[in-house]
């Protein structure tokens, strides 16, 4: 259980990754804010014992993906424009943003593999759990993602 106390530098610490997960998955800035805001009050509520830091970041991770999975089953749902966004966000070299749209652009099952593996720095395991299938499956997403970028890639020069 989080104290009050404590709770702003947890939500300082997480709100970031939770809302990427979320703009990941959903592809629209209001519908991952809206996620971000539901998981954090969700954390606020819960009088869950986190055991470890690791224990709260893959609890929040986990009740994150399923406000995901949730919103695409209301009938509501649309996707924003990723140049939008994409021009709020600052980009060290011109490479991270066209590499930013070719992520945006693959399918749900892989580009939410990728980032949990590659971006938030979790194991082919510790994904499995978090997307609630096999480990197999998550090492056949990754490699099947990575030959997606890479054909992406090669198209671009």
């Amino acid at each position: 259980m989080i104290s009050k106390e404590n709770f702003p530098s947890v939500v300082h610490r997480y709100k970031d990754m939770i809302f990427r997960l979320a703009y990941s998955y959903t592809k629209n800035h209001f519908d991952a804010d809206d996620i971000t805001q539901n998981v954090l009050l969700q954390l606020y509520k819960t009088d869950k014992a986190f055991t470890s830091e690791a224990h709260m970041k893959n609890w929040l991770v986990r009740v994150t993906v399923n406000h995901c999975k949730n919103l695409f089953r209301a009938p509501w749902r649309k996707h924003e424009n990723i140049e939008d966004y994409a021009n709020t966000l600052v980009f060290e070299e011109p490479e991270s943003k066209e590499l930013f749209h070719m992520v945006m652009g693959l399918d749900t099952k892989y580009r939410i593999t990728l980032m949990l593996y590659y971006y938030e720095g979790y194991s082919i395991r510790e994904v499995a759990h978090i997307m609630d299938v096999p480990e197999k499956t998550v090492s056949t997403r990754l490699a099947r993602g990575r030959n997606l970028l890479k054909d992406l890639m090669t198209e671009v020069k």
